[in-house]
């Protein structure tokens, strides 16, 4: 399979962790449960971790590639007061200010 799109994403957070398996079929997240999130990767689609922290979605639709890579964002996606989560590469959170103590 040729990919033509991609979509990149980035796990933030102590102890996260993504794990590819079986040529790109299964992909395992440590998000700070107490179990190991699977997740069955569709047909035209192709999951690649190049380090414990980066996820790649490749695949030759756009519209399923995407849809997968938002299906894995939406795991744990970022929070605004400390960043951590799944996030694209290219995406700008905006972190809020916590309330000051006194």
């Amino acid at each position: 399979m040729e990919a033509k799109f991609f979509r990149f994403l980035k796990i933030v957070g102590v102890g996260y962790k993504a794990k590819a398996e079986s040529q790109g079929r299964l992909l395992y997240l440590k998000l700070g449960c107490s179990h190991e999130v699977e997740l069955t990767v569709p047909p035209a689609v192709r999951v690649f971790c190049f380090k414990p922290n980066i996820i790649c979605c490749a695949g030759i639709d756009e519209e399923r590639v995407q849809q997968f890579a938002a299906s894995v964002r939406s795991c744990k996606p970022p929070e605004v007061y400390e960043g951590k989560g799944i996030m694209y590469i290219d995406e700008v959170i905006k972190k809020k200010q916590g309330k000051k103590s006194k």
